[in-house]
């Protein structure tokens, strides 16, 4: 029989060989954040964040019914009139990116408070404007706020809900924020014009004070069981601004995320926003009430599709890219049936079936959020929402500064004497992004399913 040797103790100054078998522990790594727990508490945490939210679109959304009474109290066309919201919109998408980032350093709760000061701000001064240097002024104020919202609510969701339920969660929060949009149509119409300008104003920036007090007491970034077992992390542990923004664009996902949100929304955007109701009273020859009433249906469509695409994307993210095409080429379909209409007085059915079509735009925009939260990791969530939360703005300014450039173009006797052929011709305007835009989906679609993952 052999006898093995006996091995030798480890000397007590030399430690002992660890078995390559051994798990080597990591003494220095943060633990894992503990999984968004959904139910209650995260329900409260988004409705106090979403009605921030709700408020922002108030305030945006408020020159849309007051735009023919803007043109009459600054004296000014239809160039002026879109710069109003050309500047709004081109302050929104500007501070994307650097919300994104302040939303990743800061926590959306006090990116929130800021945007509720600003938003009340800026409106108090649009409401007390008598000229059209102030008023200019003020919806920029007004345009920064509205940036700081939408993106800060995004973060609230992910942080508090399951990822799987982030897409409804997402979509829901476009369609209550349209609830505002409706406060607009139906109640901000209507106080316009029996209480006047200033104190319609004055009564939606009052309303920032109601908002400010729950999120300012009741809010928190993150579950308690997240907050504290999170580490603080080293500044010099932060990657650079500069990097993070590069980081985010690098990623197809993110590019891809910012021409569907670019290509889809501004159709909706650009005629809730300003041109619808000038389009419907001044071509279609509507009432103001019965204007008031197809934008009260974009509204409420608008809440259906997001309803409606929040389910389908829950089920499945294969969803995404059929929605996106068939929203844009039902936009584009029903706009170009509208526009060749003999006469340029399309029938009252046809006017609704496109007003119908364009409450899907703001839904589908949403899918390009999906696509960069779905390929970008949670703590450049921010800056890469930012980055495609850009898209559909800068899409919606492009399209509102040329109709109004066309408009005043083919009707060179004022606001006034705008035709159904002068507004026929300015909405071809919005071919143009629509063509560019869906190239680029086109493109980018190609690599991100090329990507593993």
């Amino acid at each position: 029989m052999t006898v093995e040797p006996a091995r030798p103790a480890p000397s007590p100054s030399v430690p002992a060989p660890r078995s390559t078998a051994e798990p080597v522990p990591v003494l220095l790594s943060a633990p894992a954040p503990a999984a968004p727990p959904g139910g209650r508490a995260a329900w409260l945490a988004w409705s106090v964040g979403v009605s921030v939210y709700v408020l922002a679109v108030i305030h945006r959304t408020s020159l849309g019914v007051a735009g023919l009474d803007a043109a009459d109290r600054f004296g000014i066309g239809a160039s002026a009139l879109s710069t109003f919201s050309i500047l709004q919109v081109l302050v929104y998408a500007a501070m994307q990116i650097p919300v994104g980032l302040l939303v990743d350093r800061f926590g959306p709760r006090r990116v929130l408070m800021l945007g509720i000061v600003l938003l009340s701000t800026g409106q108090l001064a649009f409401a007390f404007s008598a000229d059209f240097g102030p008023a200019l002024a003020s919806r920029a104020v007004l345009g920064c706020g509205d940036a700081m919202t939408f993106i800060s609510v995004l973060r609230i969701a992910a942080r508090w809900f399951p990822a799987a339920r982030n897409p409804f969660v997402a979509q829901l929060t476009g369609l209550v924020g349209m609830g505002g949009n409706l406060v607009t149509t139906v109640v901000l119409a209507r106080a316009l014009h029996s209480e006047g300008w200033t104190p319609t104003f004055t009564a939606i920036a009052l309303l920032g004070a109601g908002v400010f007090v729950p999120v300012a007491f009741l809010l928190r970034d993150a579950p308690p069981r997240q907050e504290a077992g999170a580490r603080p992390e080293p500044v010099g542990a932060r990657p650079k601004v500069g990097r993070q923004v590069l980081a985010c664009w690098r990623e197809p996902g993110t590019r891809l995320g910012l021409w569907i949100h670019f290509t889809t929304q501004f159709p909706g955007n650009a005629f809730g926003l300003l041109w619808g109701l000038p389009y419907l009273v001044q071509a279609q020859g509507m009432s103001r009430a019965g204007a008031g009433g197809l934008l009260t249906l974009l509204v409420l469509s608008n809440m259906t599709f997001g309803f409606v695409f929040g389910r389908l994307l829950s089920a499945t993210a294969r969803a995404r890219m059929p929605i996106v095409l068939t929203v844009v080429v039902t936009t584009a379909l029903g706009w170009a049936l509208v526009l060749a209409w003999p006469g340029g007085h399309p029938p009252a059915w046809l006017l609704v079936g496109i007003i119908l079509v364009m409450g899907s735009n703001g839904p589908a925009s949403l899918v390009g959020l999906d696509y960069a939260r779905a390929r970008n990791p949670v703590e450049r969530l921010g800056t890469a929402s930012g980055i495609v939360n850009m898209g559909g703005f800068i899409g919606t300014m492009i399209t509102l500064f040329g109709i109004g450039v066309l408009l005043d173009l083919l009707s060179p006797d004022g606001a006034g004497s705008y035709s159904a052929a002068a507004f026929r011709w300015a909405f071809c305007w919005q071919y143009v992004p629509l063509a560019v835009g869906t190239a680029m989906i086109l493109r980018l679609r190609r690599k991100v399913a090329a990507q593993p993952g």
